[in-house]
């Protein structure tokens, strides 16, 4: 069986390590985008098993990626992992169906 991918969506490449060094020990098949438009496309075509995206991004925010990976396949679940901590914008990301909404 293949291993279980992830996609990693942060504008920040320092971010990208971090999360990168704490899943690479676990096996998974890692998959980077450093933009919505991006993830978007890429969570389209590769399908993977999670989506952690960060909310702050250009060219498409993670609002509306959550919203179009949804449309794209509901079954794929997604976790924000965000510096935005506001109470409003947490609930915006679970309304939108996230599985999880995680400050950093």
């Amino acid at each position: 069986m293949e291993n279980a991918s992830i996609l990693i969506c942060d504008d920040s490449i320092e971010e990208i390590r971090v999360i990168v060094s704490a899943l690479k020990q676990q096996d998974y098949r890692l998959i980077i985008a450093g933009n919505g438009k991006d993830a978007c496309d890429r969570a389209s075509l590769l399908k993977p098993n999670l989506i952690l995206m960060d909310v702050r991004m250009p060219q498409m925010d993670g609002f509306t990626l959550a919203e179009k990976s949804v449309k794209i396949n509901p079954d794929i679940p997604f976790i924000f992992l965000t510096a935005r901590k506001l109470r409003e914008d947490k609930l915006i990301g679970l309304k939108l169906g996230a599985d999880d909404y995680i400050v950093k």
